[in-house]
């Protein structure tokens, strides 16, 4: 019998692993499941990247190897949005990186930094991927818990003084999935000045940047004085362009973590499709433009699901920024079994909060993925099955 690795053994189940099947069973005996579960719109992508991806893969140059260099004028462009997007500075080439995803070079920067005995601190909840890097990384997790009362924020003075010494990585995630918690600039500010004085590398993931409500506008981790020195940040085009499947992402940081992250990727990938960042490249120079249109809708969504929730007798807060709404549960009810007969009673794909981890109990995530008259009748399906808890 094959032995399998310890670092596998110990990587939690993935939240969302089980629902395919369920839901696929669902479907085959008839019933109409409404999926809120994956962070996945089904709005179109834009057409600017539609029409450049069709013209990118007639050409032959295309589908090359992209190596780590991949296209520069998707580093170009990343860098062009930095700077007139949060007035930051960033070489395209020594301190940009093209991802297959953040979710990838998310998981790749743990094994840069990371060794045994190490630490990572992990927000609970949180996406999954931040405790998983870290395990197959070697290093240890030390799992935050975020809370309602505190904001969701993860303050790193409440860490102990041991898990300090030890600690060389920390997860920071705002807007936040999967709460929808958005984080102030003092509380970046006194962050980014906590892991400067302990040598702690900010693993800053902002994909929901342009995904923001009510005239909130989210920072980049460097706007924040010093945070050159200890951040490196992720962005996508996954969520706010409704182009998950392309994945295509970029990594930015001073010179030397970015040439870490880049010499991992180079003995495990070897690049995003050229075709599809040449299409990101056409999205980038626009990024703003194009997101307002599709904030406009997933607010649409989420007004029109909050007084439904509550009058279902949910008690929502409202979600400042993402495509989440992060519900929770009257006392006593557990969430994974709340959400598994949302799916196999009411037809409803919700995502249960232990699913991110046990900070996350006592919760439910809910996707604005589909459109408005279905989230309503969403919500109205998940009240009957509050009912009978």
């Amino acid at each position: 019998m094959t032995k399998l690795s310890k670092r596998l053994a110990a990587l939690p189940s993935y939240p969302m692993a089980e629902i395919p099947a369920i839901k696929r069973r669902l479907l085959a005996q008839g019933v109409d499941v409404i999926d809120l579960g994956a962070g996945d719109a089904d709005f179109a992508p834009p057409a600017v990247a539609v029409d450049t991806l069709a013209r990118a893969v007639r050409d032959p140059a295309m589908s090359r190897y992209p190596f780590q260099l991949g296209l520069p004028v998707f580093r170009e462009a990343a860098a062009a949005y930095l700077r007139r997007r949060f007035g930051a500075r960033f070489d395209p080439f020594s301190e940009l990186h093209p991802l297959i995803g953040s979710k990838e070079g998310i998981a790749h920067l743990a094994m840069a930094l990371l060794d045994a005995g190490d630490v990572a601190i992990v927000p609970e909840p949180g996406y999954a991927v931040y405790e998983g890097g870290t395990v197959l990384a070697g290093g240890e997790p030390y799992r935050y818990p975020l809370t309602p009362g505190a904001g969701f924020l993860l303050e790193m003075s409440d860490l102990p003084a041991d898990v300090v010494r030890r600690t060389k990585l920390v997860y920071l995630n705002y807007p936040n999935n999967p709460t929808a918690a958005v984080a102030p600039r003092d509380y970046l500010a006194r962050t980014v000045e906590f892991c400067r004085r302990h040598g702690i590398v900010i693993a800053y993931d902002n994909p929901y940047c342009e995904i923001t409500f009510d005239g909130y506008v989210a920072p980049s981790i460097f706007e924040i004085p010093g945070a050159r020195e200890v951040a490196v940040e992720f962005h996508s085009l996954s969520k706010t362009f409704c182009m998950t499947g392309w994945r295509l992402a970029w990594a930015v940081a001073r010179p030397e973590l970015i040439a870490a992250l880049g010499r991992v990727k180079n003995y495990v990938d070897t690049g995003a499709f050229l075709a599809v960042q040449a299409a990101g490249a056409a999205v980038l120079p626009q990024a703003e433009e194009l997101a307002r249109e599709y904030v406009a809708r997933f607010q649409e969504r989420r007004d029109a699901l909050l007084p439904v929730l509550r009058a279902q007798g949910f008690e929502p807060e409202t979600p400042g920024a993402t495509m989440y709404v992060w519900v929770p549960l009257p006392d006593g009810v557990a969430s994974a079994a709340f959400a598994r007969r949302a799916l196999e009673d009411a037809g409803v794909v919700t995502l249960p909060g232990s699913g991110f981890g046990a900070g996350g109990e006592g919760f439910f995530r809910l996707a604005l993925t589909v459109d408005t008259p279905r989230l309503v009748e969403a919500a109205e399906r998940l009240g009957k099955v509050l009912s009978t808890v």
